[in-house]
Order: structure tokens, then C-alpha cells, then sequence
């Protein structure tokens, strides 16, 4: 059995607590334990309803076995100040990073194999006078690592970014050779290494419309785009496109893809949520870690009334189950 796996309830405000303790109904195959306040799970529990057993567990002597149904390891990391559901308030700013610093380290050190993360809320942690631009930055930086890649997935279908969060008239400039090429390298490298690809399989979409048309609808396929791939081929990947966009999200280029890589967020992102919005994952490659997310954020007026799916937890962390396994954590 692997090592226990670490999750983060993210914002205390908002559905992360509920999510975790409305999954903890049934019993996980690997031990998880949530880095978070058992004071406010055990206050969201009661507001829920929710009759769940929170057992308070020493991160130096961690469980070897499941969790029953019903029940939730945590790893008891205090509030600042008690949370109300749906009312963010800047003074537990400390308290989310505290979680993820937790969590993170862990998985360092090996305490834990794999971190899995509900949602935080950007906005009131810089209201709290702490720069925040969200957990992909934060992980990076606790880890030491210089470039990471957001990847997306659902059941079907995986796809990674080559830029992220950008205004569109930034995009083009920030598609360039070395960019792409680097963030091409770790997509490959982590298909191989933790989810047990052997050869992956990536197609790449174009810029432009059609993939630029020959040179008629913008030249960045040909001048930067397909350089790029063509060197990363003499590499030994398997590199298809650079494909227009509108056609490769087809099945008959998708049955023998393992993933798609796009160059911007709003290319590739619609298509997957539309095909499985609510049941996504989110993961971040390139940390010497493993770290899966939902695909949704903290939906603060939910919090606290029961009405939430807890399909993309359940998704995100299935996922670093089967990313432990390939990578023999």
C-alpha cells in the first residue's frame, strides 16, 4: 500500500470542507488525511447534518490503514479565527497557506505520496497583504521548481497548456521556441513517469486559425511551432501538429492521443470542461511532487447547504492514486 495522501480543504469559507467530509461517507482504498481545522469540520459537519467520526492523527505516526466509511483522518491545523460558510474573512488567510505549506512539505519529506487540494480563494489572501497568485505558484515555489505545467483531465481526455493565465493579445508573443519546447519536455516526461506511458502519444494544436494556413492566417506555426516539434521529434517524441484547433478535438484524432497540448487557456480548456465539467481534474507536472486539484472554485454560496457534487474530488483523487502507482510512491 502506498503512503497515505494529503488533502487540503482550501478556503474555509467555502465547499472544500464540505466536499471533504461529505466524501469521507465512503471509505477511500488509501489513507487520507486532511490537513485542516477539525474544529471547523467538526462545526461544517453540524451544520451539514453530517455524522462523520474526525480522528486527530500525529503527522510523525501517520495511519497505515483506511479510514472506515464515515470517519476522516486530520491533521489538526488550527483557524485564526472561526469560519462562517460563505463569509471569506482575510484573518484565515495564514491558515490556508499553513495547510498547503503542511501538506506540501509532506510530501517532500515523504510523509506523504501525493497532495490533493480543494479550492482557495486568491482574492482574500492578498486582501490579507500576502501575495497569492494561486497553488501552482505557491508549490513551485516551496519546491524549488522553476517551470511547471497546468494540465486538465477528465475521463477521455487529458490537456496541458503551454501558457496559462494570459490577456489574449499577450499570447502570441509568449508562444516561443524555448517555451514551448520546455513545456513540451515535462508533459512528455510525466506522461512517462507518473501516469506509466511508455511512448506518449501528444498532439499539439496551432496558433491560428487553421493552424495558420500556410502562412496566411499568421507564420507562428512555421516560424516557432514546427522548429520547435521538429527538434523534440529527433528527441524520440511522439509529436502530432501542430493541428488546427477546431478539428483535433475530433475523435479520429483523440482515440490515439494520450494528450492534447494547447497554447493557450481558452483553446484547449472549453472543450474539456464541456466534455466533463464536474467530474475534472486539475494537475500540475514539472513538481517533484504529486498534486492533483478540482476543476471549480470555492462557490461560497453553496457552502454549508449540502448541494454540491463531489465528482471532480472523487476524480482528483482516483487520479493521484493511479499517478502514486505509475511512479511507485
Amino acid at each position: 500500500m502506498p503512503r497515505p495522501f494529503a488533502l487540503t480543504p482550501g478556503e474555509p469559507a467555502g465547499i472544500g470542507p464540505d466536499l471533504c467530509l461529505l466524501l469521507s461517507r465512503q471509505a477511500q482504498p488509501h489513507v487520507l488525511v486532511a490537513v485542516a481545522s477539525r474544529a471547523l469540520l467538526a462545526s461544517r459537519a453540524a451544520q451539514l447534518g453530517l455524522t462523520i467520526e474526525l480522528h486527530e492523527v500525529d503527522p510523525q505516526a501517520l495511519p497505515q490503514q483506511p479510514a472506515a466509511a464515515g470517519q476522516l483522518y486530520v491533521w489538526d491545523t488550527p483557524l485564526a479565527e472561526p469560519a462562517v460558510a460563505g463569509q471569506l474573512n482575510p484573518a484565515n488567510a495564514s491558515y490556508v497557506l499553513n495547510t498547503l505549506q503542511r501538506a506540501g512539505q509532506g510530501c517532500l519529506d515523504g510523509l506523504f505520496a501525493g497532495m490533493i487540494t480543494a479550492p482557495v480563494h486568491k482574492g482574500v489572501i492578498n486582501e490579507a497583504g500576502i501575495p497569492f497568485s494561486g497553488h501552482t505558484e505557491f508549490l513551485a515555489e516551496l519546491t524549488h521548481t522553476e517551470q511547471v505545467v497546468m494540465m486538465l483531465a477528465t475521463r477521455g481526455l487529458r490537456v496541458a497548456l503551454v501558457t496559462t493565465h494570459l490577456p489574449l493579445h499577450e499570447v502570441a508573443d509568449a508562444i516561443t521556441g524555448e517555451r514551448l519546447q520546455r513545456v513540451t519536455r515535462i508533459l512528455h516526461a510525466d506522461l512517462h513517469s507518473k501516469f506509466g506511458i511508455a511512448q506518449p502519444r501528444i498532439l499539439v494544436c496551432g496558433l491560428n486559425p487553421h493552424a495558420g494556413e500556410g502562412g496566411h492566417l499568421g507564420r507562428e506555426e512555421i516560424d516557432i511551432i514546427e522548429p520547435a516539434l521538429e527538434q523534440l521529434r529527433g528527441e524520440g517524441m511522439q509529436l502530432i501538429g501542430p493541428l488546427p484547433a477546431d478539428t483535433l478535438f475530433t475523435p479520429k484524432h483523440l482515440e490515439q492521443a494520450d494528450a492534447v497540448l494547447a497554447m493557450y487557456h481558452d483553446q484547449g480548456l472549453p472543450v474539456l470542461k464541456y466534455k466533463g465539467f464536474g467530474a475534472a481534474v486539475n494537475v500540475t507536472l514539472g513538481l517533484p511532487i504529486i498534486r492533483t486539484s478540482v476543476d471549480h472554485g470555492t462557490a461560497l454560496d453553496l457552502a454549508g447547504s449540502g448541494r454540491i457534487d463531489c465528482g471532480s474530488l472523487q476524480v482528483a483523487l482516483e487520479t493521484a492514486y493511479q499517478m502514486a502507482a505509475a511512479s511507485g510512491r
